[in-house]
């Protein structure tokens, strides 16, 4: 009992330092942008109907969807938009234009999720600096640049790994939420009768006499359930129990006694509306509760960043993105991993969101589109989950989803006002992902039908070349095809200029499952083909680690001993030529040829040896 009680200590721990850093530096700007627009009149009334606005957008969004409904639909323990789309096309597979259609919806969503990964750690780490100015209007000049300090130190660290640091993440924002909340009670005991705000009539009664304002101001409210959808998102790291109960316990009731209190300061100086959140604290405390936010922004930052490593390598195994150059920074932990490529295009997108929108105030347009259309497409998903996978009443799907899918519909429509003032911005992102993701995806598709209708038979070709005498060398040989049963350009290369074959020969096919993981005893299929020669297809889920020599240990079992001294692995790869005519527009197939072209090596994706031989293919018209 003692372990199990210490392990979901623990856990609970590891989830408010990874799953709540964003959603709870939302405290930071939340209740400002709100109030700093104008459009709310400072009265008792209005201030107790924002607050209740908050606290029930909070208990709706967060505890009732995320918390209760969407946590269920886990993908054998997994969560994310990554795993609920593969479940839910799992779901609907009977149904191919649905299907198709759920597909490019989803993953829409996660590209989306880029948009959002640009925009956080922007306004989190400029918001948290912004308190400076609090401290002294002398400070404002130095804001950007020591914002841009600060991103520069957090992505350069990534490629040596978060595993030595990770461990004080929990406790920095267990100390930051006794933080916020101390500082909520501080003034909340000056106005107590700020908690009637929890009463529900306060918020319906705010939306009765302004429902204009009240639509306005949606758009602001969604900033403090921003980072909600990290509840699903490391469901696989901590699960449900761990991240319900940290949720309930400590950030929740965190979050509401500080926007409490930020409610109270406004009863009592409507001056502080320029910096709520800092104006709460002392003269004396200021200092180290803007070291405290800055900590705390780099946290939640530090947790997008992860999450888009590993987004991207869900996405690549799903073969929507080409291979790209995936670094382990752990020798114990598969998931900590850095890819270059996606960490420096952050960067240099916040680095140009932080450089073009200069406050935080401004930023706070461009943010909130893209989080509420990825919670919109979340509910739509969860629909098909509940309805086609779980097999509940269509009449209750619809109830209850339909009650989330209306809130989010108007937290969307809110913030698609701000679509001028910013809200492009993560829009224009998603949507570039967003071509590159389906122009790799077609293009994958076009070369595999060029690729069948080009196919030998591999069973009738070696049949035919085994007939007539042929050097055989000692050693296996590992062939690599796109598609099994099929002879692989790299077979034709070697009998064509070393006019030998090994004493035995894998013709291995990979394959990626809509499964985040794969078990070991369904890794490999194994076909006898005869002369030594076997058809094996690799099984791998989004989330497994591919590791081909590893997976090829298991033929030991089924009489196969692999030499790793006496195995060659043989890959080809192919040169795609765009044509005009079938298949995309012409654009998009010399995108997907440069992408074919700087796409990084299967080798070094699948861990094969330094002395795999890659062969230049032949030439592919799609």
């Amino acid at each position: 009992m003692s372990v199990s009680k210490s392990s979901l200590g623990a856990l609970m721990l590891g989830a408010l330092g990874v799953v709540y850093g964003d959603i709870g530096t939302s405290v930071l700007y939340a209740v400002k942008e709100v109030f700093h627009a104008g459009h709310v009149e400072y009265t008792p009334q209005n201030i107790y109907g924002v607050l209740s606005i908050f606290v029930w957008t909070l208990t709706i969004i967060v505890s009732l969807k995320y918390v209760t409904l969407v946590l269920r639909a886990d993908n054998h323990g997994e969560g994310g938009l990554v795993a609920m789309l593969a479940l839910a096309s799992q779901a609907v597979k009977d149904r191919p234009r649905l299907r198709r259609g759920m597909l490019l919806v989803g993953i829409f969503g996660t590209c989306l999720f880029y948009g959002d990964g640009v925009i956080t750690p922007a306004i989190s780490v400029l918001s948290a600096v912004e308190g400076l100015e609090v401290v002294s209007p002398a400070f404002k000049q130095a804001v950007i640049p020591l914002t841009l300090v600060i991103l520069v130190g957090l992505f350069a660290l990534q490629k040596h790994g978060t595993a030595g640091i990770g461990r004080f993440f929990g406790p920095v924002m267990v100390l930051w939420f006794l933080a916020i909340a101390a500082l909520g009670i501080m003034h909340i005991l000056t106005h107590p009768e700020i908690l009637l705000a929890i009463s529900p009539h306060h918020a319906l009664r705010f939306m009765w006499h302004y429902p204009g304002i009240t639509f306005i101001i949606l758009g602001a409210v969604v900033l403090c359930v921003t980072g909600g959808e990290a509840l699903y998102a490391d469901m696989g790291h901590f699960g449900k129990k761990p991240i319900r109960i940290a949720w309930f316990s400590v950030a929740m009731p965190a979050l509401i006694l500080n926007y409490f209190g930020q409610g109270a300061l406004l009863l009592a100086d409507p001056e502080a509306v320029k910096n709520p959140f800092f104006n709460m604290a002392p003269e004396w405390a200021l200092l180290p509760l803007v070291g405290l936010a800055t900590v705390a922004t780099v946290i939640a930052s530090q947790a997008l960043i992860s999450g888009a490593f590993s987004v991207t390598k869900q996405v690549i195994q799903l073969d929507y993105l080409p291979r790209l150059q995936i670094l382990h920074t752990s020798e114990k932990d598969t998931g900590q991993i850095y890819i270059p490529l996606v960490n420096w295009g952050l960067f240099v997108a916040i680095v140009f969101a932080v450089a073009m929108f200069k406050s935080s105030s401004n930023l706070a347009a461009a943010y909130g589109i893209a989080v509420t259309l990825d919670m919109l497409i979340t509910t739509v998903l969860t629909f098909f989950v509940i309805r086609y996978s779980w097999g509940y009443p269509w009449l209750l799907c619809v109830a209850s989803t339909g009650f989330f899918f209306i809130i989010d519909l108007a937290f969307f429509s809110s913030n698609l006002l701000k679509l001028i003032d910013g809200g492009w911005f993560p829009l224009l992102i998603g949507g570039a992902v967003f071509i590159l993701m389906t122009t790799w995806k077609r293009g994958r598709e076009l070369l595999t039908e060029s690729f069948t209708n080009h196919a030998l038979d591999l069973r009738i070709f070696l049949n035919s070349v085994l007939s007539n005498p042929i050097a055989r060398v000692d050693g296996t040989a590992v062939f690599m095809s796109a598609q099994p049963g099929t002879v692989p350009n790299a077979l034709l290369h070697n009998l064509k200029h070393n006019k030998v074959m090994h004493q035995h020969n894998l013709f291995v096919t990979v394959r990626n499952h809509e499964l985040p993981w794969i078990e070991q005893e369904q890794r490999l299929e194994t076909e006898a083909l005869g002369n030594g020669c076997w058809k094996l297809v690799v099984n791998y889920g989004f989330m497994d680690d591919p590791d081909l020599p590893r997976a090829l240990e298991q033929l030991k079992t089924r009489g196969v001993a692999l030499d790793p001294m006496a195995t060659s692995y043989f890959l080809s790869r192919d040169i795609v030529m765009p044509t005009i005519g079938a298949g995309m527009a012409l654009w998009r197939e010399k995108l997907f040829s440069q992408m074919h072209h700087n796409a990084g090596s299967a080798a070094e994706f699948l861990k094969l040896p330094n002395n795999a031989v890659v062969e230049l293919g032949s030439k592919v018209e799609i």
